[in-house]
């Protein structure tokens, strides 16, 4: 467990106005991207949540170990609210510089306009009452959280309670209330960094989980009902935190490889092993996953980034002439992007809803 000494700090990070994006474009220009709207029936609300955690060092920088979380939820009424960007103008200006270094293909800085992508979550919005089941994401090695906002939204507009966490440190970029913090990492870790980049992951989640009871919408949150879900490094950890660990009813791994350790005994949870038909590192996962019980499902004519809002904003890029058939294939393969992401969305959501009654 972590220490009584880790706090909550800067609860609501922001307001609805600093979020939004200026008139001015972020990144200079190009195609206005735009995210598919949630298929549930609720509108979603959204809150970001500055967590710090005193007792533990960060491994990239020193100091203590901060996290930034988006937590969205079912909403009560979004009217006079806000929708949010999907990145802050800060962070979109440096994503536009650093994209292309961390997915080889995406358009090089000045030729989108990131910080002029909106999500479909309303910005402090007040939530449905109810409790509700929580669903914990850690996102990709090199993402920030908010490249798992499409699939996210939906799951809370059928009902669930969503926190995205970032991972400073390993993400691109991670705005924190005290300045923005960049990737150490460029290229594949070696198998150290890795190590220390899936650990750190594990203990930011299992800090997450701490620290729900406190989070601005725990009156909305049944902790009774927990999942864990994850792409990548993100699948990889959520399944080594679910390890032993009473508090999480299922887990989802979306392509993570499960080698890092020995077999992960221990994860007695349900367990949805979820994979594409183009990723390079399919040997490596089938063989880490051979042993371990769990339903398994392949996303077909899909690559490994597929499962994220590239899946979505990547054939706008194609379309635009930004992005190269190749380049997409590498990222997210070549399959209609509405059919992939209504099937990931539906994978998803009935998995949780089946576990997590």
């Amino acid at each position: 467990m972590t220490s009584r000494r880790t706090l909550l700090k800067g609860t609501l990070f922001g307001s609805a106005t600093a979020l939004l994006p200026t008139a001015a474009s972020a990144s200079g220009g190009g195609p206005v991207l735009r995210l598919p709207s949630p298929a549930g029936p609720y509108p979603v609300g959204m809150q970001t949540v500055h967590l710090t955690d005193p007792a533990r060092a960060d491994p990239w920088v020193g100091g203590a170990r901060e996290l930034m979380l988006t937590v969205l939820y079912p909403a009560r009424s979004v009217r006079g609210f806000s929708r949010a960007p999907q990145l802050t103008p800060a962070a979109a200006r440096e994503f536009a510089g650093l994209a292309p270094h961390v997915h080889p293909g995406l358009p090089e800085p000045g030729a989108v306009d990131w910080g002029a992508v909106l999500t479909h979550g309303y910005m402090g919005a007040p939530p449905l009452p109810g409790r509700r089941p929580v669903l914990v994401y850690s996102p990709g090695g090199g993402d920030s959280r908010t490249l798992g906002t499409t699939l996210a939204e939906d799951l809370a507009s059928h009902g669930r309670v969503v926190v995205l966490v970032d991972h400073p440190g390993d993400a691109s970029q991670v705005e924190l209330p005290t300045g923005l913090r960049t990737t150490v990492l460029f290229g594949p870790p070696d198998p150290a960094t890795f190590r220390t980049m899936v650990d750190t992951r594990i203990a930011d989640l299992r800090l997450v989980l701490d620290r729900l009871s406190d989070l601005p919408l725990a009156r909305v949150m049944d902790s009774c009902r927990i999942g864990l879900y994850g792409h990548s490094a993100g699948g990889t950890a959520v399944v080594y935190a679910a390890r032993d660990d009473r508090r999480v009813g299922a887990v989802a791994n979306l392509e993570g490889y499960l080698d890092l350790y020995p077999t992960p005994a221990g994860v007695e949870q349900p367990l949805l092993l979820f994979r594409t038909d183009g990723f390079e590192g399919a040997p490596r996962i089938e063989s880490s996953w051979a042993d371990l019980p769990g339903r398994r499902v392949l996303l077909p004519d899909a690559n490994h980034w597929a499962f994220t809002d590239y899946g979505s904003l990547i054939p706008q890029l194609q379309t635009s002439g930004l992005v190269t058939a190749a380049a997409r294939a590498a990222l997210i393969g070549t399959g209609n992007p509405a059919v992939k992401l209504a099937e990931v969305r539906r994978r998803v959501g009935t998995f949780f809803a089946r576990h997590l009654l």
